[in-house]
This record gives C-alpha cells, structure tokens and sequence, in this order.
C-alpha cells in the first residue's frame, strides 16, 4: 500500500475511543448535518482510528487502541458525502451506505499503522526474535478472535459496539464500559504526550521533558479547538508520514538477511506476560469496532476482514518494535531512530504524537458526552486533554504494561459474557435499565483476571479467564432458567433488517 493510499484512508480511519451510542431518530434520511450540531440524544459517535474509535467526523488513526468520527462514508472506494455515523439510524437498522470488505480492510490494516503499537512492541524485546514473534503472534490469535466475535455480532445485528454491549448489561449497566472506554483513552493520551515530549527534547534539549509536556498538550488543545475538519489534512499527513517511517525502519533492521540478531536486553518478560500485552491491544478495540462493522454489506465477511486486516497489521507494528529495540538494544523510539540512522524521523514522532493524542481526547469526549449528554464534547475532549497532560509529567507512564493489563481485564469478562448471551442463549436486556446478574459475572471476571496475573501460563491470562468467565455465566443462565421453569432460548436478538 502506497503513501498516498493511506492518506486517502486516513479520512476515514477509526480511532480509539469514539463510539456510535446514539439514539434512533425515525428513519431520518442521509445528508448533510447542521453545522456544529449533534444529531438527536446527544450521544457519542464513532471512533475510529483502535482503539478501535468524533464531533460529527471520521477520525484519522491511531492507537488506540484503540473506541470515530467524521468525513465521509466510503463504499467500494466511493464517498457518499459528509455525515455522521449513526445520523439517521435506528437500532438494528443502520441506514446509508454499506461497507465492503475490501474498505474494511483497507481501513483497518490503517488503523493499526499506530506509535503505539511499535512502542509495545518494544517489550518484547527481553525475549528474543524469535520468542518474541511467537508472543505476538499467539496473543494476537487470542485477541483477535475475542475482537472478532464482538465485530461480528455488531455487524449481524446492525448496533454500534456500546449498544451491543447493552445486549449483556442494560442502558445503564453499559455505561461502566463507556467509563472504562474515557479512561483507556485519557491512558492513551498521556503515552501519547509523554513520548512526543521525550522525541521533542531530543531535537531541542534546551527544554525540560515538562515543559515540553505542555507544549504538546497545547498544540492538543489547539487542535480540538479548531476541530477535525479544519485539521483534518495535517491528521492525514501524519498518518502518511508515519507509515513511511515505519517502512524504512522495516528496511534498517530487517533488511540485511545475514546480520546477526543481537542479544536480548535484560530485565526479562515471561513469554505468558508477552502473550497478554499482545492479546491486549485488540481487545483495547472491543468499545469501537462494531461501529464500523455495523455498517458491513455482508456481516461475516466485514467482520473477517476488519479481523484479520486490524490483527496482520498490528503484529507488523509489534514485529518492527521488537526488532528495533533488538537493533538500538533500547525501547526507547527517540533513541531507536537515532541508532538506525532515522534521526530526522523523530520530528514525525512528534507530531504523530499531537495527532493521534488530539484523537484520543477528542474521542473521549463524545464518550463521556454520553454520560453527561448537556455537556459540550470539544470541551469534555480538552479536558481529557489536560489531565493527559499531568499524567505524563507526574506519573510514570513509560512502561505502561500495567496498563494494557488493566485493559484486558476490563474487556476480556465484558466479551465472554456478551458471546454467551449472543451466540448461545440468545439473551437481550437491552431494554433493562441493568443486568445485575451479568454485571456481577463481570465483576467477578475482573477480580479473577486480576488474580491470574500471578499464574504464568504460556497463553497469558486473556484466554483462560475467557473460558472460566463464560463457563459460569452459562451455568448461572441455565440455573436461572430452570427456575423460571423454563430451558428453551431466551427472546431472539433482532437482527438487520435492512437486508433484501
């Protein structure tokens, strides 16, 4: 794929966070929207790129990542003009024009040309080449199929990824996820400044590390004050710019078949701990995928190739990471591009780092516009912003291992439960205010995720929590059941009915 493919793409990339939770609005037909309105309900619109994941416009990728946004709606290779996702739809019936697998893919393998993703892959680095890729390639199995179940229910039922949640949890059962979505992606923001701040002070050491914390957080505030459309070419541009890095950087450490691979640093990661990190990125996407495979003309299709575009992609960037701290024997980026000679890079960190934090915030606050629905999100996303911000110069944010850990503990019982209800029992409480059953697996799943964290098992801890959480949420529906009197399915979940 070209440079210029991926600007292209670009204007239409998910970004971690965003998520399409609005409210029907009868059939509205597609067109433009009022300018600077929201459409009716006042809740978030999608993410994109990831994160999967705002303000009324397709978001250009990044990590992160991860829950989306504005510009236009492509079907093979069209646009059909500017508007909202999710402007004009009702549930089960996502109207306007259908995404075909190969937008999918393309929008996704983007989606995953994320700093993030290289940055994690930089952990991997304490065991190896080959240990390392073995990591990244089973926890992405892992993950991926976890991210693949959540895309295709979104895409079978035509719902947005936090009102399928609603299937398992309820309408106010699911705002714990759409707070968990806000916190991952203000997480994300402060990684985010906190290395853009390190590759700043290597171009002008003059500035302390803080200072240049508020520097870019400044240009984040300037960037949501000013909004995606006006911004939204420079977005592209360092999406495109960022991508090419990645190639070269491919090239220097991997081009020379016959170089030796050097030794792994110290500070060792058990191979189970490398499982998960990799198995944590994509279920960093669970809050956003379905906002884009809702749209999918054929949902087995969509969500296959969003899954497998997403999950190539992104062990493509954990693989570069790792052989470039392998090549500098550091997993700091700044000094990685120096040591391969690709010291004029550091400048598209800097920026790539603006961008992808400017959407992250951005994303946030359509999030937490949910929550607060009389709040003004450019506002809420500045604010995200800020406290991003303080957490890069107060907080140790540089490992941030802890933190795809706490991820995955989040959404990893959230999606056992959800498959559970969907593809087995066929259980809908989207119209209850909660589930306190299923809310209670969760928790449950949390505590116990939490606690594998001492097992060191070759597969991580995604999976086997995975199985344990879904094993008693089948036992705990079946129990329920028998004392309603009653084994057979639950009440059908609709479907999209906007199929011939």
């Amino acid at each position: 794929m070209t440079a210029s493919t991926l600007i292209d793409l670009t204007w239409v990339m998910p970004t971690k966070g965003a998520h399409m939770e609005q409210k029907p609005s009868g059939g509205k037909p597609p067109g433009k929207r009022p300018s600077g309105k929201r459409p009716s309900g006042g809740k978030p619109s999608g993410e994109g790129l990831s994160g999967g994941k705002p303000s009324g416009e397709w978001l250009i990728g990044g990590k992160s990542r991860e829950g989306k946004p504005p510009g236009e709606w492509l079907t093979g290779g069209k646009s059909s003009g500017e508007r909202l996702p999710g402007e004009g739809l009702s549930e089960g019936k996502p109207s306007g024009e259908r995404l075909t697998a190969l937008v999918s893919t393309f929008l996704w393998f983007g989606a995953a040309v994320s700093l993030a993703e290289i940055l994690t892959g930089t952990f991997f680095a304490s065991l190896g080449l080959a240990a390392g890729i073995g990591a990244i390639l089973i926890g992405h199995v892992i993950g991926g199929a976890v991210f693949f179940l959540v895309a295709y229910i979104s895409a079978k039922t035509g719902r947005s990824a936090m009102e399928s949640v609603r299937i398992s949890f309820g309408r106010h059962g699911s705002l714990v996820f759409s707070i968990s979505n806000i916190a991952q992606l203000t997480g994300w923001t402060a990684i985010m400044v906190f290395s853009g701040s390190v590759a700043a002070q290597y171009l002008m050491p003059q500035l302390e590390r803080g200072l240049w914390c508020v520097v870019i957080g400044a240009l984040i505030v300037v960037w949501s004050a000013l909004g995606l459309r006006k911004m939204a070419k420079f977005q592209a541009i360092a999406s495109g710019l960022l991508f090419v890095l990645t190639l070269l950087m491919c090239r220097v450490v991997f081009g020379d078949p016959g170089a030796q691979v050097p030794s792994p640093p110290s500070d060792p990661l058990s191979f189970g701990a490398a499982v998960e990190l990799a198995a944590a990125m994509p279920l960093s996407w669970l809050p956003v995928v379905g906002d884009y495979t809702r749209r999918a003309r054929k949902p087995l299709a969509g969500a296959t190739s969003t899954t497998l575009a997403y999950t190539l992609g992104s062990c493509w960037m954990f693989v570069i990471g790792l052989g470039a701290a392998l090549f500098a024997a550091s997993a700091d980026i700044t000094a990685i591009l120096a040591a391969t000679g690709l010291g004029a890079g550091i400048s598209t960190v800097v920026l790539s780092t603006v961008t992808t934090a400017f959407l992250d915030a951005e994303s946030a606050g359509v999030s937490a516009q949910s929550i607060f629905p009389r709040a003004n999100a450019r506002l809420l996303g500045i604010g995200v912003a800020i406290t991003g911000v303080v957490l890069a110069m107060f907080v140790p944010v540089a490992h941030f291992e802890g933190f795809l850990y706490l991820i995955g503990s989040v959404f990893a019982p959230m999606a056992a439960i959800l498959a559970v209800d969907f593809f087995i029992f066929r259980n809908d409480a989207s119209s209850k205010p909660a589930s306190l059953e299923n809310l209670a697996l969760w928790a449950a799943g949390f505590m116990l995720y939490r606690i594998s964290m001492a097992w060191d098992t070759p597969l991580g801890n995604t999976l086997p929590v995975l199985l344990i959480v879904a094993a008693f949420s089948c036992a705990v529906k079946v129990y329920i059941r028998k004392r309603q009197g009653r084994l057979a399915p639950g009440l059908a979940i609709p479907e999209r009915n906007d199929r011939p």
